[in-house]
C-alpha cells in the first residue's frame, strides 16, 4: 500500500497514515492486505485469525472480499474470525446485530466453516458475562493471536467499543456505552431510546496484541476525531490515541477523513506550498482567525511566526495580500442572490442577467429548504424571481407514530361531522394501532402509515413554501423512490430518480438550481439526493442547452456550515428576515420540540439555523467586514 514517506509533511502525524482519493479505493487496498495475508497463510498449511469490525466503514472491504472469492477463488477454509463487539442484549437474528450484519455482508458468501467464526454473544444471562468475556480472551490466545485487527473509529474515538475511560490494557468485557455513540446508532435502531445501553467488546489491551491493526475511516464526519487520535496528545478521553503505543498500527483514511490532519488542512505548517487563489484565501482567514484580528491588521511578523513567511516573500508586501482577501471575502456578500440586475457583476457572486431568474431549490426533506435558506429563498421570492421547490424525498421517517394515530383520529371526526362513511378509515386505524403497538425498534412501516406521515410531512412543506412566497404550481413533490427502497435493502438502483429529477429540470429549464451540499448528514439522504440532482444535469448537458447557463449552487443544513474560507456567496439577512425565516420553519410543527432522528445536537432545527447563521456573520465581522445580524452561505458547485 502506497505511502507519503515525507518527515516533514506528517511531522504532527504519531503514527503511520495511509491516504486514498475515496472509500472505494482504500477499500480494495486493505482488502488486498488481508487475501495476502489468508493466501500466505495457505501456502504454509497455516491458520489466518482475522479481528474484524462492523459498521458502515468495512462494508466496501467486505464486498471486494467476496468478490475475490467468488471470481478470484479466494478460500477462507483456514480463517478463523475474532468480532470486536456485539450490542447487549441483543439476538444474534435482530437486523440491527452484528452476528446480522457479518453474514449479511460476508459470512453467508463464502466458504468460511461456521465453527471458525467467533461474535460475541448478546444473549448470555448477566452472571455469565464474565466467564464469557475471559474464555474469549482465551480462545483468542488458543490460536496464537490475532494476526490482522481491523478497526473504525467511532465520533467518541472509540475502537471497539471502547468508549472515553477505557484503560489501555483492558480486556474483552461488557462495557456502557456513550452517549452519542447511542445517538449515532439512532437511526439503525428506530430512536436511541432503542438503542441497547451496554455491549460486550474487545478490550485495548486484546487489540494490541494483534500483530498488525489496520484503522479505517471514511469522510467529513470523522476528520475531527481522526486528527485527535493521529495528532493528539495520548488520553483516555479519545481511546484511539493508545494506538500511537503500537508499532504495528496504520491508519487507512479517504481524503475527506485526512482533511483536518495539519499536511492538509494548514500546509503551510510543514512544508512550503504551491500558493493558489484558494489556498492563499483559507491561510490568510486562518491566521486572522487565529490571531483574532481583522484581515487589514494583518502584520509581516504575523505571516512570519505562524508558517507562512513563504507566502510573505513570494507575494508580498503582506498589506497587499491582505487587501487582495478583504476584498475577495467582502465580494462574496450580496443582498442579490439571483443578481442584481443592470449592476456591474464581474466583482458579484451571481450574474445579472436574466435580471428575472428561473430558479429551483432542491430540498432532500421536506424542512432543508427553509433551514438551510430560507432568508434567500424568501429573498429570491421578493425579488421576483421564477422561484421553485422541489422535495426529493417524502420525509416519512421523521414523523412520530402518535401523528399519525392523531391525524387519523381528526379524519374519521371530520367525516362524521359531514355525515361522510368512515368504516374504511376506523378498520385502518384499528390495524395502525395493532401494528404500532407490536412494532419492533426500526420495523418497516406498513404502506398506509408511511402514506399518512408523507402527507402529515407534505402539507409541511406547502405551508413553509407558501410562507415563502412560491405559487402552488411551483411547488413539487418528487417522492424519489430510493428513499423508500433503501429501508428494506441494501442494493439500490437509482436510475428512476434520475430520470425523474431530469424530466423536472428539463421543464422548468432553470438558471439557477440550489442543492443540499450537506454531506455530513448522519442519514446520508442529502449525499444521494445531490448525487442524483448532479447525475441528472450531466447527462442533461449532452443535449441541453439552456444547462451550459445553469448555475449549481450548495447550501447546508442543521449539521455544519461551510467553512469561511470555501463560500462564495453570502447572502446577508437582517433581524427581521431572521424572524420571517423562523416562521416558514415553524410551519413543520412534527418537526418542532424533538424530531424523531435530532443527530448528536439537541437543539432545535431553527435554533440550529439561527445559531449557525448568526455565527457566520460574526465570523465574517471578526475579519472586519460589515457587520450583520445573520448570513446565509453558499458555494458554487461548476459541473
Amino acid at each position: 500500500m502506497p505511502r507519503l514517506n515525507l518527515l516533514e509533511e506528517t511531522r504532527y502525524e504519531k503514527l503511520p497514515v495511509s491516504v486514498f482519493p475515496d472509500p472505494q479505493k482504500a477499500s480494495l487496498a486493505v482488502a488486498q492486505r488481508i487475501a495476502e495475508l489468508i493466501r500466505e497463510k495457505q501456502s504454509k498449511g497455516e491458520t489466518a485469525v482475522l479481528g474484524l469490525a462492523t459498521g458502515a466503514t468495512p462494508v466496501k472491504v467486505y464486498a471486494e472480499l467476496v468478490r475475490m472469492h467468488r471470481e478470484d477463488g479466494l478460500s477462507f477454509k483456514n480463517v478463523v474470525t475474532f468480532n470486536l463487539d456485539e450490542y447487549y442484549p441483543m439476538q444474534p437474528d435482530a437486523i440491527q446485530s452484528y452476528w446480522f450484519f457479518m453474514r449479511d455482508n460476508l459470512f453467508n458468501h463464502i466458504d468460511i466453516d461456521p465453527d471458525n467464526i467467533n461474535i460475541p454473544d448478546g444473549t448470555l444471562a448477566p452472571e455469565d458475562i464474565q466467564a464469557y468475556c475471559l474464555e474469549y480472551e482465551r480462545k483468542i490466545s488458543s490460536y496464537g493471536g490475532l494476526d490482522l485487527q481491523i478497526l473504525g473509529i467511532g465520533r467518541t474515538g472509540h475502537i471497539g467499543f471502547n468508549e472515553p475511560g477505557s484503560a489501555p490494557n483492558s480486556g474483552t468485557r461488557l462495557v456502557t456505552l456513550d452517549d452519542l455513540t447511542r445517538r449515532d446508532a439512532s437511526f439503525d435502531f428506530g430512536g436511541k431510546e432503542n438503542v441497547p445501553t451496554k455491549a460486550i467488546t474487545m478490550g485495548i489491551g486484546t487489540i494490541f496484541k494483534a500483530r498488525e491493526i489496520i484503522l479505517m475511516a471514511w469522510n467529513q464526519k470523522k476528520a475531527e476525531i481522526v486528527k485527535k487520535a493521529v495528532e493528539g496528545e495520548m488520553s483516555s478521553d479519545v481511546p484511539a490515541t493508545f494506538l500511537q503505543l503500537s508499532n504495528n498500527v496504520e491508519f487507512v483514511l479517504d481524503a475527506d477523513a485526512a482533511s483536518e490532519l495539519t499536511r492538509y488542512d494548514t500546509p503551510w505548517l510543514v512544508k512550503d506550498c504551491l500558493w493558489d487563489e484558494q489556498l492563499i484565501k483559507k491561510a490568510v482567514i486562518w491566521l486572522a482567525t487565529t490571531l483574532d484580528k481583522p484581515i487589514l491588521k494583518l502584520t509581516e511578523d504575523d505571516y512570519n511566526n505562524h508558517g507562512m513567511a513563504q507566502l510573505a516573500t513570494e507575494r508580498g508586501p503582506v498589506y497587499n495580500i491582505n487587501i487582495h482577501i478583504f476584498n475577495k471575502v467582502q465580494h462574496t456578500i450580496t443582498g442579490w442572490p439571483g443578481g442584481k440586475p443592470k449592476a456591474d457583476d464581474s466583482q458579484r457572486p451571481e450574474r445579472a442577467e436574466p435580471a428575472l431568474k428561473r430558479t429551483i431549490i432542491f430540498s432532500p426533506h421536506p424542512d432543508d429548504d427553509v433551514i438551510s435558506m430560507g432568508g434567500t429563498f424568501i429573498r429570491l421570492c421578493d425579488q421576483g424571481h421564477d422561484v421553485h421547490v422541489a422535495y426529493q424525498t417524502s420525509g416519512n421517517t421523521a414523523v412520530w407514530d402518535e401523528e399519525v394515530l392523531r391525524f387519523t383520529e381528526f379524519a374519521i371526526d371530520f367525516n362524521k361531522t359531514q355525515g361522510l362513511d368512515s368504516g374504511d378509515l376506523e378498520k385502518q386505524y384499528e390495524d395502525m394501532r395493532v401494528f404500532m403497538q407490536g412494532k419492533k425498534p426500526n420495523q418497516p412501516d406498513t404502506e398506509e402509515i408511511r402514506r399518512i406521515k408523507g402527507l402529515i410531512r407534505k402539507g409541511e412543506a406547502i405551508a413553509g413554501a407558501r410562507y415563502a412566497g412560491v405559487a402552488d404550481a411551483n411547488i413539487h413533490f418528487q417522492d424519489l423512490p430510493f428513499y423508500d427502497r433503501v429501508k428494506v435493502s441494501k442494493n439500490v438502483d437509482f436510475e428512476d430518480d434520475i430520470v425523474q429529477t431530469m424530466e423536472l429540470l428539463n421543464k422548468v429549464k432553470p438558471h439557477q438550481v440550489f442543492a443540499a451540499g450537506d454531506f455530513a448528514d448522519p442519514h446520508g439522504t442529502h449525499k444521494v439526493c445531490f448525487d442524483v440532482i448532479l447525475a441528472a444535469l450531466l447527462r442533461l448537458k449532452e443535449t441541453e442547452e439552456w444547462v451550459a447557463d445553469c448555475w449549481l449552487w450548495l447550501y447546508r443544513g442543521a449539521w455544519h456550515e461551510f467553512a469561511i474560507h470555501e463560500i462564495e456567496m453570502a447572502v446577508p439577512l437582517s433581524p427581521q428576515e431572521v424572524e420571517r425565516k423562523r416562521m416558514a420553519i415553524f410551519k413543520h410543527q412534527s418537526q418542532k420540540d424533538l424530531p424523531v432522528f435530532p443527530g448528536d445536537d439537541m437543539r432545535e432545527f431553527w435554533v440550529r439555523a439561527e445559531d449557525r447563521n448568526r455565527d457566520t456573520a460574526q465570523a465574517y465581522d471578526q475579519l472586519g467586514l460589515a457587520e450583520y445580524e445573520a448570513m446565509e452561505a453558499f458555494v458554487r458547485w461548476r459541473f
